[in-house]
């Protein structure tokens, strides 16, 4: 794999933001197979977490061979820390819709525009394990179109409604924002554009999502 020296550290703590990305996710998938409305969605949510630890150990795994001093190593990014209080704080409330919508669409979506990016950058370096790597991506493929199914259901059924979920979308993308700020330094020193990351995060949102009122 052509990874330069001075890349393995930078791109070994951009991993170590994805782990702890799909370790709440795991977390949050199966707090939301407690909510879930049947058996086939409650399914698929612990499906969904058993993946989610997965790929959480894979990155665990990619961390390990380029810079090992750095598993298990600092704090955890503050924006992400709060989107996990604001997540936890909606299951609590048994807000179905919310969680949806923070985990499997923006959170989701983010993830997968990253996993997208970093496939580029390592196809470019002749990474091993390719097919393993598009296997991630095909589940976080399936994980965000799931959200989006289940959510167009919520909103038809009246359980919640687009406005309060727009307001509440403003509120978790502008962490994420926060979370690729954060990071920007990282993006840069492997000739990365973070604004492009964020850019492609928001494609995924739904349309009704980004309309301003």
């Amino acid at each position: 794999m052509l990874v330069r020296p001075d890349e393995r550290v930078p791109i070994a703590r951009l991993l170590q933001f994805l782990e702890h990305g799909e370790l709440l996710a795991r977390d949050c998938a199966a707090w939301q197979a407690e909510l879930a409305p049947d058996p086939g969605t409650k399914a698929f949510l612990l499906s969904q977490s058993r993946q989610e630890a997965t790929h959480a150990l894979v990155f665990h795994g990619a961390i390990a061979w380029l810079s090992p001093k750095h598993l298990g190593t600092g704090p955890l990014l503050p924006s992400l820390e709060e989107y996990r209080r604001r997540l936890e704080a909606a299951v609590a409330r048994r807000d179905w819709a919310e969680t949806l919508l923070a985990e499997q669409i923006i959170l989701e979506g983010l993830g997968e525009a990253i996993l997208k990016r970093v496939e580029l950058g390592l196809a470019k370096r002749g990474a091993p394990f390719g097919r393993l790597r598009r296997i991630l991506i095909h589940q976080e493929e399936a994980h965000y179109a799931f959200g989006c199914r289940a959510l167009k259901r919520a909103i038809a059924a009246g359980e919640t409604d687009t406005g309060a979920l727009r307001a509440r979308a403003h509120e978790y993308v502008a962490l994420v924002e926060s979370m690729v700020a954060t990071l920007h330094d990282l993006f840069v020193s492997i000739d990365e554009d973070p604004t492009a990351w964020t850019a492609d995060a928001k494609r995924y949102l739904p349309a009704w999502l980004t309309v301003e009122t």
